[in-house]
């Protein structure tokens, strides 16, 4: 890379040697430049553009491959690790358990490339990550603030018309860092495969076991008083006003209950799709039971006769419904459930929750609780949190209140 850059120095030096050459004998001639001072001024700008390509290509990183080389600390950070998850503390060199690096518990933290790689791997198995606002911090909490909207009217104010008043009333409360701690076992004859392996052995379980914890507590989660993310599902401000005593298919202001108890009818999804303000429609998706997407998904247009739940044409790709991806978490409750819960959820998750990581991911080798299995236990401790930022990007529908 230093050479590139050297000659593209070289390089820009000579062009501005030939522009000068080709200026002097502009003036000479009467303003006028010879082809041969052209052709030299158009062949440097190709080569400054052969360069630039060139400069590009060497920045490109290849799938697999790391962006920046490792220093010696991580190399011998990294293979302590790995080492550790082979044979525990007891089978390191005493160089090696000084490359270990622990957290204030006592706990060994993870080497940033297998916490990527986890990290990368949760997307794709987490539903609520594929669509919710996904941020980092380095703190325990992360702040939310709103204010209330501005009311605005027409009319000229010489003419008399009153300037609407409206206070902005600003709110404050916090999303919290909760801990999140899971268990994935590994067997003994994995535990020898090369790094490579067992990276992707680890990833795997690790991220499966965080997946479907994570996806759990950001749907039906209890929130901050019992350790918990705030569950969208299950959030007081979106049910307050179904439960305060509103009867089969009444409206609130952010959701409606079924018309027939517990029953999924299609005017009663479509009801719920058009209370949703326009301005959140652009990235709206649907997060429901699979059994309620079941009853939907039979379900037909009143006079039509067509079906508006479609599937996905695309792996990948989550099934649609109304024209809206359409998400399962099998946590939620289903409408034919006995207790009053939350059925279906519409509405921009990117805009109305919040998933807070913070970084770093520890992890603790359990030897001898799975030794007659043949398998090694690893619990991980993660810190995750998660909850509503606003409540109007989202509508609900409920059953039993």
């Amino acid at each position: 890379m230093a050479e590139i850059k050297e000659e593209i120095m070289q390089v820009l030096t000579q062009m501005r040697t030939e522009h000068k050459a080709a200026v002097d004998e502009a003036i000479k001639n009467g303003a006028t430049i010879s082809g041969e001072a052209k052709a030299n001024v158009e062949k440097m700008n190709k080569r400054i553009d052969e360069l630039e390509l060139k400069l590009q290509k060497q920045a490109i990183v290849l799938p697999g491959s790391e962006p920046g080389k490792k220093t010696e600390e991580q190399i011998a950070r990294t293979k302590a690790f790995y080492q550790y998850v082979r044979y525990g503390k007891a089978g390191l060199e005493p160089a090696e358990r000084k490359a270990l690096v622990e957290d204030a518990s006592g706990l060994i933290m993870v080497p940033e490339d297998l916490d990527a790689e986890i990290s990368r791997a949760l997307p794709r198995i987490n539903s609520m990550r594929n669509i919710c606002d996904v941020k980092s911090t380095t703190r325990d909490k992360k702040r939310r603030r709103t204010l209330s909207e501005v009311t605005m009217g027409w009319g000229k104010l010489e003419t008399g018309a009153l300037v609407p008043e409206s206070n902005m009333v600003p709110t404050e409360d916090y999303i919290y860092v909760e801990d999140l701690t899971g268990l994935a076992k590994i067997g003994k004859d994995e535990l020898m495969d090369t790094d490579a392996n067992l990276q992707a052995e680890l990833a795997d379980s690790f991220a499966t076991a965080k997946a479907d914890k994570e996806d759990t507590a950001f749907a039906v989660g209890s929130g901050h008083t019992v350790e918990e993310p705030d569950g969208i599902a299950v959030d007081a401000v979106l049910r307050a006003s179904l439960e305060s005593g509103c009867g089969a298919g009444d409206e609130a202001t952010y959701g409606i209950s079924w018309t027939t108890d517990d029953t999924v009818l299609i005017n009663d999804i479509l009801k719920a799709e058009y209370k949703l303000p326009t301005q959140y429609l652009n990235g709206a998706s649907w997060l429901m039971n699979r059994k309620t997407e079941l009853a939907a998904r039979v379900l037909q247009a009143a006079g039509t006769g067509q079906y508006l739940w479609q599937p996905s044409l695309q792996v990948g790709q989550p099934n649609q419904f109304d024209g809206f991806p359409l998400y399962n978490n099998n946590d939620m409750a289903y409408p034919a459930d006995t207790t009053a819960a939350t059925n279906v959820v519409f509405g921009n998750f990117k805009r109305g929750y919040l998933i807070v990581d913070r970084m770093g991911m520890a992890i603790q080798r359990l030897d001898e609780l799975y030794a007659e299995a043949g398998l090694v236990g690893f619990m991980v401790h993660f810190r995750v949190g998660g909850g509503l930022k606003r409540y109007d990007p989202f509508i609900i529908i409920v059953n039993d209140v």
